[in-house]
């Protein structure tokens, strides 16, 4: 059962992973093309600065989910290595179901802000499905789509959160629980 939840957890960070690469390599992408298109042929895409942005802000909350889940996120990971065992444990558990808590509220409002989202971007065309079957939209893309990855994230966010406990609980049991230190960090960056 562990190596399934492992090969799970594994393939989720691998695929979060190539989707921040591709949002990153198309913010640059769009950038790139607006940026030439403006200054050369004086006929910037009316899409290309609202595709930047958006690929950021999805990039900005898939790797939100990444960090959570390696904890790689803000934290005073110096201190755990000066207390005592249990007490690191217990903290890093606090932090990580706080943010799991985190999570949740991302998912609950934002499942309601894109429920209640008005407005579309004029200059975006979209796909919608539509009599069974996806049709594309010329123009108008509702607001909504671009919020959807609130309550995404916030899933992804709490699945990363509660992997985390779950490991960290598995490891403390079996004795090789180590609280994730400033050391343990630089070691895990030269591995990368």
């Amino acid at each position: 059962m562990i190596g399934i939840v492992k090969l799970i957890d594994t393939t989720v960070s691998k695929i979060l992973t190539v989707f921040c690469a591709s949002l990153l390599f198309l913010m640059v992408a769009f950038t790139v093309y607006s940026v030439v298109m403006r200054y050369v042929f004086e006929n910037p895409p009316v899409w290309g600065d609202l595709l930047t942005v958006l690929s950021n802000i999805w990039l900005v909350f898939f790797a939100l989910a990444l960090t959570v889940r390696d904890k790689d996120h803000i934290a005073l990971h110096l201190i755990y290595s000066w207390l005592p065992l249990g007490v690191a444990f217990a903290l890093e558990q606090f932090w990580s179901l706080v943010i799991c808590g985190l999570g949740i509220v991302m998912i609950v409002y934002g499942l309601e802000a894109v429920a209640t989202m008005g407005g579309k971007y004029w200059e975006m065309w979209y796909f919608a499905w539509e009599d069974g079957r996806i049709v594309f939209k010329p123009n108008y893309m509702p607001k909504k789509y671009a919020i959807a990855i609130v309550p995404i994230s916030g899933f992804l966010v709490c699945i990363a959160a509660l992997a985390s406990v779950l490991e960290d609980s598995l490891r403390l049991k079996a004795g090789t629980y180590e609280p994730v230190s400033y050391t343990h960090l630089r070691a895990h960056e030269t591995d990368s």
